[in-house]
């Protein structure tokens, strides 16, 4: 079904302004931020295929934008509004941590560093730096290796820990191939 076709008050953008945006499905948010389908298959349909192939919006947060090309119907523009709003995500979880002591869970710290490195194709090897309060001074992936494999020289982490003067580390590492 096309938008044209629903109701006016049943339209993803009037919707989401009549009652806000969690009036909205997964399915309907991600729509209106794409706006179009293709032919033969209507945003809506789109929208569906795009959060089925990536396994919702948690899955599109992990994913490197250059994934996006393989889904027809995302040309440049919209694999560039979908890229900008995802990072838009990311900072704003950022920001967020580096405010609030929030890594008092090993979960919170999966999440976070899942969120950050999970679209890497490559094994990167990161430290988060965390002050005396648990919250976060920086994430710096400290060394980048191949598709299997990489290096770490743990003096450069203490090194490094030592001149943003951290309370504590916090090491990361991502595997490309899981």
């Amino acid at each position: 079904m096309s938008l044209k076709d629903l109701p006016v008050e049943m339209r993803p953008r009037e919707k989401l302004l009549a009652r806000g945006p969690g009036a909205l499905s997964d399915i309907e948010l991600l729509a209106l931020l794409l706006r179009t389908g293709l032919p033969g298959k209507g945003v809506f349909d789109l929208a569906e295929h795009v959060l089925r192939e990536f396994g919702g919006f948690a899955g599109l947060l992990r994913v490197d934008a250059g994934a996006f090309r393989r889904i027809k119907g995302l040309g440049p523009a919209k694999r560039a509004e979908v890229a900008a709003v995802i990072e838009m995500a990311r900072r704003a979880m950022a920001q967020q941590l580096q405010a609030t002591p929030v890594f008092d869970s090993p979960q919170k710290v999966k999440d976070y560093v899942s969120l950050q490195l999970g679209a890497r194709t490559q094994e990167v090897f990161a430290v988060l730096f965390l002050d005396s309060q648990h919250r976060l001074l920086q994430l710096e992936e400290m060394f980048h290796g191949s598709l299997t494999q990489t290096s770490v020289y743990p003096r450069e982490v203490v090194r490094r820990a030592l001149e943003l003067n951290a309370g504590a580390v916090i090491l990361a590492h991502n595997h490309p191939l899981c």
